[in-house]
């Protein structure tokens, strides 16, 4: 198939999700009972990719990852190349696939995750090749994860501020998502990438280690008011074109010129069979957004609708709508009551 319109590349991490559901997790040494089982596509390259394609059914969509020669690679491979629209020639079979046990908690509807991260440590500027993209945008995740570029670099700070640097002199716009991972490493090793991404999108526990500001207090609440500090923080870093910070209340964002709050939409807590992938979803709809020149605002919009047509189901991207599904999905559902920035 010859694709001539630009579009998407999604590179870095990718995985097996094994979900288990549970009633509540348990303490140490405690035992808990599993309720099901279900394996699912998993990790940025996956959800993404998938979201965008089922966004856009037009859309160019590239997939760039390391998978095993092993059952859970070729499941993943098998998985992504349902969809015409997401090319897979960009990846590579070498070591042990990675995957994460989902732990879904459905006493809170919260998730714990158990990764191993097999070949993603593999993963480098050299895995692909920029020059070979049919691409905009490049989305690399996650940093933190990818061990190889985490790495030092003597000019840039890191290789993964090497790599997208290079993105950009090829004339492709950049994007980067972080792990959130309890450790100190944020401050040393995001910042370097910063100044060479054009749309950083993280939740607020990211967001706050990067920028060493807490946005939760001790109880868990959300600290709204020292957002715009963070995402002022953010941008000084060298974001050029979009920051944006999401929550489980809503997201708010930052062109350089103007902020912008949304809250998340009111769903009907029956209604929500999962959270695992949120995050990816709201991502899928706002790089969409992006793609597509639409304004930061309207692009936060479409990704806070990705976001909650994902919770409609176990998985990341089963429950994921077309664009003009989330148009209407945003528009139907009553939006909360928190007052943002």
């Amino acid at each position: 198939m010859i694709f001539l319109t630009k579009g998407i590349a999604i590179a870095g991490t990718i995985a097996v999700d094994e979900i288990k559901v549970i009633d509540q997790y348990p303490q140490k040494s405690e035992l808990t009972t599993i309720k099901s089982v279900q394996k699912s596509i998993g990790g940025a390259v996956s959800n993404c990719s998938v979201g965008l394609a089922k966004i856009d059914e037009s859309l160019v969509v590239e997939a760039i990852a390391l998978l095993g020669d092993d059952e859970r690679g070729h499941f993943l491979y098998d998985r992504l190349s349902k969809y015409k629209n997401i090319r897979l020639e960009h990846m590579k079979f070498t070591g042990e696939t990675p995957f994460t046990d989902v732990i879904q908690d459905l006493s809170d509807k919260t998730r714990t995750f158990f990764t191993f991260k097999g070949n993603s440590t593999l993963f480098n500027e050299h895995s692909f090749e920029l020059t070979k993209l049919n691409a905009r945008i490049l989305h690399v995740a996650y940093i933190l994860l990818l061990d190889a570029l985490d790495q030092q670099d003597s000019e840039y700070g890191t290789k993964m501020a090497k790599l997208l640097k290079k993105a950009q002199d090829l004339g492709i716009k950049t994007s980067i998502d972080i792990v959130s991972e309890n450790n100190n490493r944020y401050e040393n090793i995001v910042p370097p990438s910063l100044k060479y991404t054009n749309y950083c999108v993280i939740n607020e526990y990211e967001a706050g280690k990067t920028a060493g500001i807490e946005l939760r207090d001790k109880g868990g609440n959300l600290l709204a008011s020292r957002i715009k500090q963070v995402l002022f923080k953010l941008k000084d870093f060298g974001v050029q074109d979009w920051v944006v910070i999401h929550t489980p209340e809503g997201s708010f964002g930052y062109d350089g010129s103007t902020l912008h709050s949304v809250p998340s939409l009111k769903l009907e807590k029956e209604s929500i069979k999962g959270t695992v992938g949120a995050g990816d979803a709201y991502l899928s709809g706002l790089l969409y957004g992006a793609y597509k020149e639409l304004s930061l605002l309207d692009s936060m919009k479409i990704a806070t609708a990705a976001a909650a047509s994902s919770l409609f189901e176990e998985d990341s991207t089963s429950g994921i709508k077309s664009f003009p599904e989330l148009i209407t999905l945003y528009n139907s559902y009553p939006k909360r009551d928190e007052t943002f920035i």
